[in-house]
């Protein structure tokens, strides 16, 4: 396995890059980042869409939600890299069509995140921004979308691992990412699947590790900061003798 590592970890990190495509873990990384990126706005419009109080609004963003997130992720890559060349009308490179897979697979989880954490707030908050005379957009771009986002930091971060986990799917349409990466250096050895698989596992592992854990770093910070913001009662035992 060392020597593997040894022998081929710039293709693990680049891919073919500079004599071919960018590959490796910087397109897996570059990947995740614009799906994440891309589908978060998406998915605060959706979410606004599902809580509003327009049928013409709610139902289809409804529909999108359950026809989205009943359909696997693999069949929505085939059927984006079908139909978006025959909307354009010309080829679409794999790294394109994942990008776009991963924009529209992740906009309606993340709208889920979204809708659950405005949900969560204290009605109050709308209600004191309404007696303020806030318009709809204004309350909601100042005072709740921020407070919400901020609690669901953690969520974000998490479904950034998933979404890291899910490109590995771009090998079925030929994208130049991690797993690709890993099946070119198996086609080069051939005499060691274990091993090159298992570097694939461990650089996997390491990856969504450090974000896992930098999760849990920021939901204890989120925790202390909210302790300290709406302190809890202190509850009087027993034995102490109550103030006259």
């Amino acid at each position: 396995m060392l020597d593997i590592i040894h022998e081929y970890w710039l293709l693990f990190l680049i891919g073919a890059y500079p004599n071919g495509p960018l590959g490796g873990v910087v397109a897996t990384l570059l990947l995740s980042i614009t799906g994440i990126g891309l589908a978060l706005p998406l998915s605060v419009l959706l979410a606004l869409a599902q809580l509003s109080g327009y049928r013409v609004l709610r139902y289809p963003a409804c529909a999108v939600r359950y026809v989205l997130r009943s359909i696997p992720l693999v069949m929505l890559i085939f059927a984006t890299y079908f139909i978006v060349p025959m909307i354009l009308g010309r080829p679409v490179a794999g790294f394109t069509t994942m990008a776009v897979t991963l924009v529209i697979f992740q906009a309606t989880y993340l709208a889920e995140i979204v809708r659950s954490g405005i949900e969560a707030l204290p009605r109050g908050q709308v209600e004191a921004a309404m007696a303020l005379g806030m318009g709809y957009w204004t309350r909601t771009c100042r005072i709740v979308l921020p407070q919400a986002l901020k609690n669901m930091l953690p969520s974000l971060v998490g479904q950034f691992v998933t979404t890291i986990k899910d490109t590995s799917l771009g090998y079925v349409i030929g994208v130049n990412e991690l797993t690709y990466a890993a099946n070119q250096v198996n086609s080069s050895v051939l005499t060691q699947p274990f091993g090159v698989f298992l570097v694939l596992s461990l650089v996997y592992f390491a990856i969504c590790f450090t974000l896992t854990q930098s999760v849990r770093v920021l939901e204890a910070r989120i925790e202390r900061r909210n302790s300290r913001t709406f302190p809890l009662p202190r509850v009087r035992t027993s034995n102490e003798p109550v103030a006259q």
